[in-house]
């Protein structure tokens, strides 16, 4: 209920008729204040008239006016500021820290806003809130999902910088668990991550040039050339053998400890061109051949300048394999252009963004955000379940904003947070 009342007082969903403080004095709301998500006082320099007084100072919400006193706000200093307590009962009278008495306004949420917010919260489905899709402008369609967008871009953002810190502030390392993690594409990207985070990235640099050693490296330090993982994924045939023992030296010679647990990489409900062995040999090729990956991106003008960048296949061996020592029909495995094309969403264009951001350069930022408005939309059941309910992705910036709404608010119930959740509760339908 504090929520909804929350959300009535910041937009001024007020009934039509007087407001009124408990004591009979007229309560004029000129401006509600900024809503503070942090500790303090729920609304922060509202302008109100009560009875022939101009007042400037602090808004608190409660359910119950005793929940003043519940929370202790009644003995500390911060709410001093307090010019409005705004109640649904007015259960008790509340008084500042200093001892002063505060008004107290019990706010009536209207019958079809709550009757609305229980649909919302109660729906079995989603989105409840389509119904009211035809009914906007096309203004505040596109307004919201540019918002949602940027917002899922600045949230990776924040993912890449905590990377980049547990890289020691090496950005071509931290681009690679980046691209690492979304190579997993889905179901393995914890393994992947925690697989690139364990690599000897300097180590690695030395022998960037010997793609048997680098495939020894990955394979060694995914646990896949361990007996347990052989006998149950594959069979140690003569390149794993040839494998385990290059990775048995390198290690010795580097002095490498841990090696990821091989039960955390997941091959079922995986076509086999997806299996986490398969994309290995392709993240290892890759970064055989592209020194300074991320560098090279940070230059690149044109999608098909970074498709070409991200050109990735197999060594000869995963051409008639798909797992060690079962063979299978000859062919090459080339990362594919829809695949690319999630790598440059999910990889490159937050990496590029938050590169920019950290440089203050609003060019590399703005041009994150054109290679997303270039892009094709993602085809996964998010986007369907959209297009479905008459909301339909035009390109890959809308498609990351619709992910974004669903996990972000459709999936946490935060729909007074919502745009579309705002004008479906607002809306006085049948």
């Amino acid at each position: 209920m504090e929520h909804l009342l929350h959300y009535v007082w910041k937009h001024k969903l007020f009934p039509l008729r007087e407001l009124q403080t408990t004591d009979g004095l007229p309560v004029e709301v000129i401006d509600p204040g900024m809503h503070n998500s942090d500790a303090g006082p729920d609304f922060f320099n509202a302008k109100l008239r009560i009875g022939e007084t101009m007042w400037v100072g602090n808004i608190e919400i409660h359910t119950h006016a005793s929940d003043w006193y519940r929370h202790g706000h009644h003995s500390d200093k911060t709410y001093n500021s307090v010019i409005l307590h705004v109640v649904a009962d007015a259960d008790s009278e509340v008084t500042r820290p200093d001892g002063q008495p505060i008004p107290q306004l019990i706010l009536p949420c209207p019958e079809h806003i709550r009757t609305h917010y229980r649909q919302l919260c109660q729906a079995d489905h989603s989105p409840v809130c389509a119904a009211v899709f035809p009914t906007l402008p096309p203004i505040t369609l596109r307004s919201w999902l540019t918002t949602l967008w940027v917002e899922r871009l600045q949230q990776k953002a924040v993912q890449i910088q905590e990377r980049l810190r547990r890289c020691d502030g090496n950005w071509e390392d931290a681009f690679f668990v980046t691209l690492a993690r979304n190579f997993g594409f889905g179901l393995n990207g914890d393994a992947f991550e925690a697989w690139a985070y364990l690599l000897p990235y300097r180590a690695l640099d030395k022998h960037r040039d010997n793609p048997f050693q680098l495939e020894a490296f990955f394979y060694g330090m995914a646990g896949m050339l361990e007996e347990e993982f052989l006998a149950t994924a594959g069979r140690a045939d003569e390149y794993a053998l040839r494998l385990r023992t290059e990775f048995r030296y390198l290690r010795h010679k580097f002095e490498i400890g841990q090696v990821l647990d091989a039960t955390r990489w997941r091959f079922l409900r995986l076509r086999p061109e997806s299996f986490p062995t398969i994309r290995l040999a392709q993240l290892s090729d890759l970064y055989g051949r592209a020194d300074k990956l991320f560098s090279r991106l940070l230059e690149a003008e044109t999608l098909a300048d970074i498709r070409l960048l991200l050109n990735a296949h197999t060594s000869p061996y995963w051409e008639d394999h798909f797992i060690f020592g079962r063979s299978s029909p000859k062919r090459e495995k080339w990362l594919g252009r829809s695949s690319k094309d999630l790598i440059v969403i999910n990889t490159v264009v937050p990496s590029l963004y938050a590169y920019g951001a950290h440089k203050g350069n609003e060019r590399m930022c703005e041009r994150a955000g054109r290679f997303l408005e270039e892009l094709k939309p993602e085809n996964n059941h998010i986007v369907k379940t959209w297009a479905d309910a008459g909301l339909s992705a035009a390109d890959a910036a809308d498609s990351q904003a619709l992910i974004q709404l669903r996990k972000e608010y459709c999936d946490k119930r935060k729909c007074l947070f919502c745009r579309f959740g705002y004008e479906f509760l607002r809306g006085k339908r049948g």
